[in-house]
Order: C-alpha cells, then sequence, then structure tokens
C-alpha cells in the first residue's frame, strides 16, 4: 500500500536524492525541522520502502566502463514463462545496467556498460544473443550521454519553496 507523501516528506527525499551523505542535522535544516522528528520521518520513509537504499555514483572513465550501447531485443516467444526466463538470465549479466520491457516493434531495451566495443562485441556474441528466447537483436553505440539521472523529481513541491 502506497503511503502519503506529504511537503516535508517530498523535501526529504528531494535533499538525499540529491545528496545522499547529508547528515541528519544538514537534512532537517533544508527541510525546516528539527533533528529528531527528521530523524523519524527518514527511518520510516526507510522502513515503508519509499527509501530503496543509497548509493554512491561512480565515474565511468575512472572506472573503466564509460562504453555504452542501448540494445533492441526481439524475442521468439512472448509467453509468460519465455519472459520470465529472460528476465531472471538478464540479472545475471553485470553489464547489463537497465532491462526494460517494451510495448513495440521490440520486446526489451537493455542499456550494456562495457570497457569498449571489443568488450560490448564480445559480451553480444557470449552472453546477450544466448539469452533464453532471444530472436534478434539491434545494437546502437552511445556517443554521447547528454542526461543521465535516477533523481525523481519532485516538482510540485520544489516549485513552491
Amino acid at each position: 500500500m502506497r503511503r502519503h507523501l506529504d511537503a516535508i516528506d517530498r523535501k526529504i527525499l528531494d535533499a538525499l536524492q540529491r545528496d545522499g551523505r547529508l547528515s541528519i542535522v544538514e537534512l532537517a535544516n533544508r527541510v525546516g525541522l528539527t533533528k529528531t522528528p527528521c530523524a523519524q520521518r527518514v527511518r520510516r520513509l526507510e522502513r515503508s520502502g519509499v527509501i530503496s537504499g543509497y548509493a554512491a555514483r561512480l565515474d565511468p572513465v575512472e572506472v573503466d566502463r564509460n562504453h555504452v550501447t542501448i540494445v533492441q531485443v526481439n524475442m521468439m516467444l512472448t509467453a509468460d514463462t519465455a519472459l520470465s526466463d529472460f528476465n531472471e538470465a538478464v540479472k545475471r549479466i553485470p553489464e547489463i545496467q537497465t532491462c526494460m520491457m517494451i510495448a513495440g516493434s521490440f520486446d526489451y531495451l537493455l542499456q550494456v556498460r562495457t570497457r569498449d566495443i571489443a568488450h560490448f562485441r564480445q559480451l553480444l556474441g557470449d552472453k546477450i544473443s544466448k539469452l533464453p528466447n532471444v530472436m534478434q537483436t539491434h545494437s546502437f553505440a552511445v556517443l554521447e550521454t547528454v542526461k543521465d539521472s535516477e533523481i525523481i523529481e519532485m516538482a510540485e513541491e520544489r516549485a513552491r519553496i
């Protein structure tokens, strides 16, 4: 069951998305609360699953994973078991960062991050093309990432701040 998020919850979520390392004191100052109620709200948001985790963002150049390819996947079968088998197999390939089932002229869209084109080519041949029920793939090398964000904008609240 989804819980109602009030204006303060939204301010907390907005601030933590932008900097997950904020101290409770700094967070409380930003959202206009004292430390204790702010900490209680954060714990409640964590327990309820609204906040699902915290992570460090890595620079792909610095960790030698700067090559991104988008892959369209067409399936041979789209029965529930075929899709489930594909979904589970995709989860075991760490280079696949994102996998989305699509309504359209293909079935899945993958975002794949590798060292370089040779690494991608090997991954495509050894793993992606051998995923369960894959009929065909189309790959698109990304030349430049203009925007890459995981922030879910709390726009209606930001406009009032």
